[in-house]
């Protein structure tokens, strides 16, 4: 039997802080050493951003600059998504996954940087050229460190976050999460309401799911002076409206959002259209809410269509599903990221009802997905994501990559 005196237990103590202490200065001062390249992968993409489906050239540009560091690499996932293995000591012993995505947004960016979108009218308004220059300079930092940390770490860049069916699907149906079999996976995404230094967590439900309301409505249009002779599909659409609205008044109590965003009839002062279009989204926390809903807002649908002897068809574009944090990998990983950066630069944080498709990895395995502060108020940065002038303070890919390689390492 082995007796630990109080002095054992501090010298062990003690061990246990200079360890974790050494790696994490290992790991930042490689972060300054790389700091200028990956603000240059990171210009390189703003400055060459692609949409959804179409990062042809953002795939060739990311092998480029792993085949450049000697990395060795998988291609053609999901069409353009690229895997990268790193295998430490004992490398089965675990396996983990960091993402990044890559595509952007169809925006015209209106800063005014040297490193402005030359592709018009598309932007990296969403931040995923600073997710994928951070994930590379993951790659860099633990490839450097491999001798001194455990198990394996796989690194997925995954196109077509943006538009549904979004690339995460694809990737985890062509086995980015086998060989080896991923025990756990992380994200972190760009967030313009925490200042650059900071990072934001939320353990358990954390994100919206995201449906796609399209609603047609036919009656008989006609002259507005003769109501005798038409079906107004107006009436039936305002009815709908309000009825909808109406029936998830009662359920204030669980986070959702429906609203309508677009309503066209072609019609005019005097003038009744033949039909109407609506199209609006259907979000919530609560998966089961979610299936109800859709129930029910298709049978309000089919009541009306009776009463106004209109035609409604009713179709719910099913989106990325609600976003759930595993609580003790995400408790741990606070309490790693305190550690790297300090307890008041980690933030709590609250529900979203906007979506991400790195959900579908949340169903697979335990995952964190966490927010990255890159706002400077002094720099005037602090436009909001999908926004024209959004942009972030650069100093924030020191935290991006610095954080995720020490969470890899210590996770």
């Amino acid at each position: 039997m082995v007796v630990f005196t109080e002095n054992s237990f501090l010298h062990l103590r003690n061990e246990y802080f200079n360890a974790y202490f050494n790696m994490i200065n290992k790991i930042k001062e490689l972060v300054e050493n790389i700091f200028d390249d990956v603000v240059e992968i990171r210009r390189h993409m703003h400055k060459n951003p692609e949409l959804s489906f179409e990062e042809f050239e953002t795939s060739t540009y990311i092998k480029s600059v792993l085949k450049s560091w000697k990395i060795p690499f998988t291609e053609d996932i999901a069409d353009t998504g690229v895997v990268v293995l790193l295998k430490g000591n004992n490398p089965s012993s675990k396996t983990l996954a960091l993402r990044a995505d890559f595509d952007a947004l169809p925006i015209i960016e209106l800063n005014d940087v040297e490193y402005c979108s030359q592709n018009k009218g598309v932007m990296h308004a969403c931040g995923h050229d600073a997710h994928t220059a951070s994930l590379l300079g993951v790659v860099k930092i633990l490839d450097i460190l491999r001798n001194e940390w455990e198990g394996s770490v796989k690194f997925i860049f995954q196109p077509a976050e943006e538009q549904y069916p979004g690339g995460a699907q694809q990737m985890i149906k062509e086995g980015v999460l086998e060989n080896p079999k991923v025990q756990k996976i992380f994200g972190q995404h760009v967030f313009p309401d925490l200042e650059v230094g900071q990072v934001g967590f939320c353990a358990g439900k954390y994100m919206a799911s995201a449906d796609e309301l399209q609603i047609t409505i036919t009656g008989s249009g006609g002259h507005a002076a003769l109501p005798e002779t038409y079906n107004n599909p107006i009436i039936g659409a305002a009815k709908l409206i309000v009825s909808l609205e109406d029936y998830f008044l009662p359920f204030r109590n669980i986070p959702s959002v429906f609203a309508i965003g677009f309503i066209e009839g072609h019609g005019y002062c005097n003038v009744i259209p033949d039909k109407v279009e609506l199209k609006g989204t259907f979000r919530t926390i609560d998966e089961e809410f979610r299936d109800l809903a859709h129930l029910k807002m298709k049978e309000i649908a089919n009541k009306l269509t009776e009463e106004y002897n209109l035609d409604i068809n009713f179709e719910i574009c099913r989106g990325y599903p609600s976003l759930y944090n595993n609580e003790f990998l995400t408790n741990q990983s606070i309490t790693y990221a305190k550690e790297y950066l300090g307890s008041k630069n980690v933030v709590d944080l609250s529900l979203r009802m906007t979506a991400e498709d790195f959900a579908y990895y949340c169903y697979e395995v335990p995952s964190c997905f966490y927010r990255l502060g890159t706002a400077n108020i002094s720099k005037g940065i602090t436009h909001g994501l999908h926004t024209a002038r959004f942009d972030i303070d650069e100093d924030a890919l020191k935290i991006g990559m610095g954080l995720m390689a020490y969470l890899a390492i210590k996770s």
